[in-house]
């Protein structure tokens, strides 16, 4: 087996579960053969005081076919 390792970041205005949720679930639809994940590190984007955008970094691993 092959595998290929590729990062996603995954955004939410609600929490870095959400994002992370977000990014797996993009990966999902449009990966075949998703064996792990895992999260990478956590970030918050601040655009104003009243406004944050969670963020999360994943390495999601797949195997080639």
């Amino acid at each position: 087996m092959v595998f290929k390792k590729i990062t996603l970041i995954g955004t939410s205005d609600e929490s870095f579960d959400a994002a992370a949720d977000e990014a797996l679930d993009r990966a999902e639809n449009t990966l075949d053969n998703i064996y792990w994940a895992e999260v990478e590190e956590f970030g918050v984007e601040m655009d104003a005081a009243d406004s944050r955008e969670y963020q999360a970094e994943l390495e999601v691993a797949f195997e080639l076919e």
